[in-house]
């Protein structure tokens, strides 16, 4: 990403709407996890340290390609960060139990393929990914550009994406479907060409209406047809097939 995009994720991560409501959807999905997890494609460490706080059972690792973001990520979470790429991790084969990446595989310097292939390397027999995407191609706008963001998926298509590479107990749901009326008229009817950043701050009674809404919609009882977003969570299966 750009540096600045970094900066605006380094000041907005601890109290935006999105990234709470981000961060509690990863973190709830780590709940049965115990052991080492890596955050693959870490930022500037905000889910890191949350992660940290509510789980200190856990021993927590970070990688990222920015040296400034790793910088960091180490001193905002105190986890162990690496430099690297996602597409080639710097990690042991099945050496961790859970490998969590949020808005990675999106980017136009990864592989989603090879990333993947390095997930399921990395996982130990029965260890826990989980991913988050951004959806829809068409949602795509200048806050994609300014970050990188070469894809966007459908709950489908991530997860076909995720049986190809070998990934078993597959599960994609999207989410901030409430919200998404609101989403296609920033991006497609008010956003221009030289837009900035969707990372910003809001008044707190509008981050805390979002906020709610997000919420809410975490504890519907049912699975919803759209959203801005696509949440997987996949396993390495316990025995792999034959060479």
């Amino acid at each position: 990403m750009d540096a600045e995009e970094y900066h605006l994720m380094d000041e907005a991560e601890d109290a935006m709407w999105w990234y709470r409501a981000l961060h509690a959807r990863l973190i709830a999905n780590l709940a049965p996890v115990h052991g080492r997890v890596l955050d693959a494609g870490c930022g500037t460490g905000g889910l890191l340290r949350l992660l940290g706080e509510a789980r200190p059972d856990l021993t927590l690792f970070g990688l990222e390609w920015d040296a400034t973001a790793a910088t960091r990520a180490r001193q905002k979470s105190q986890a162990r960060i690496a430099r690297g790429s996602v597409n080639q991790l710097p990690f042991a084969d099945a050496s961790l139990n859970a490998v969590v990446s949020a808005d990675v595989l999106c980017h136009a310097a990864v592989d989603p393929a090879a990333a993947l292939a390095e997930f399921r390397r990395v996982l130990r027999p029965g260890g826990l990914l989980v991913l988050n995407m951004p959806a829809y191609t068409w949602l795509t706008s200048a806050h994609d550009r300014r970050v990188h963001n070469a894809r966007r998926v459908t709950a489908g298509e991530l997860q076909s994406w995720l049986r190809a590479a070998g990934f078993s107990t597959v599960s994609t749901r999207f989410w901030n479907f409430l919200l998404l009326p609101l989403m296609i008229v920033q991006r497609k009817l008010l956003a221009r060409g030289d837009a900035a950043s969707d990372v910003a701050a809001f008044p707190p009674w509008l981050d805390a209406m979002l906020h709610a809404t997000t919420h809410l919609e975490r504890h519907l009882p049912f699975s919803l047809p759209a959203g801005g977003s696509v949440l997987a969570t996949a396993r390495r299966p316990l025995s792999e097939p034959a060479p």
